[in-house]
């Protein structure tokens, strides 16, 4: 069984994957919507779950540097509790800050183009995310 990791816009889904051994992430592709068309993204999310039987989502929730919740906070809480009544799957959010400016210096550190990085930029933040969760994993057993 393996997990997903999720980054979560206002028009895009970025999706990372794990391996069998959830050991390793890497990006898997970035769901294109409607601006907060979430029930779109949702549908599109639920066959990658289905074709790759996925145990766990790690959703990013964005705080803000003073750890309050503000906008983007509240959509992936609302994108969350869709997720729940769609799949019987866990949900688990976590900390996202600063993910994408990570994201972009790897990007930037690789020579990637613009262009490139505007198409790769939310699977590799999503792919930070479950990074971080599976190391928070390790760490408890």
């Amino acid at each position: 069984m393996r997990y997903l990791g999720l980054d979560l816009g206002t028009k895009t889904l970025g999706v990372a994957i794990t391996d069998k051994t959830r050991t390793i992430a890497s990006t898997l592709e970035v769901i294109k919507f409607k601006e907060e068309d979430y029930a779109d993204a949702l549908k599109k999310l639920k066959e990658i779950i289905a074709r790759y039987e996925i145990a766990k989502i790690i959703l990013g929730l964005p705080k803000n540097m003073n750890n309050t919740l503000g906008f983007a906070s509240k959509r992936s809480l609302q994108f969350k509790e869709m997720l729940e009544k769609e799949v019987a799957i866990p949900v688990i959010l976590i900390d996202e800050r600063l993910t994408t400016i990570e994201a972009e210096n790897i990007l930037l550190d690789n020579d990637t183009s613009r262009k490139k990085r505007k198409k790769v930029i939310d699977s590799l933040s999503a792919q930070i995310i479950l990074e971080a969760y599976i190391k928070m994993e390790d760490k408890n057993e």
